[in-house]
C-alpha cells in the first residue's frame, strides 16, 4: 500500500464503460517526488491524506468485468501524524 496526499483531480468527459462512478485523482506519494493517478470511489478532496492499493489487489476490488484501473484509494487518513 502507498500513502500520499491528493494534489489534483483529473477531469474526463469520456471513459471506457467498465470504469464505475468515481474520480481520478493525482496523488503525491509520501517521501518521494513521484505522483500517481488513482481511482477514488470515496470522494476524497485536494489536500487529503489517502491510502492506495495497487496492481491486482486494486483491480480485484471491482466486481464483474475488471476495469483498467491499477491504483485504488481504499482509505482516507483521519490523523496524518
Amino acid at each position: 500500500m502507498i500513502k500520499g496526499t491528493v494534489t489534483g483531480r483529473i477531469w474526463s468527459t469520456k471513459k471506457v464503460a467498465e470504469v464505475p462512478a468515481g474520480s481520478m485523482l493525482e496523488v503525491q506519494v509520501d517521501g518521494s517526488s513521484s505522483t500517481m493517478l488513482a481511482f477514488d470511489p470515496l470522494g476524497c478532496g485536494i489536500g487529503e491524506k489517502v491510502i492506495i492499493a495497487t496492481g491486482s489487489v486494486a483491480a480485484s476490488w471491482f466486481g464483474g468485468k475488471t476495469p483498467p484501473i491499477d491504483a485504488l484509494i481504499i482509505g482516507s487518513i483521519d490523523d496524518p501524524s
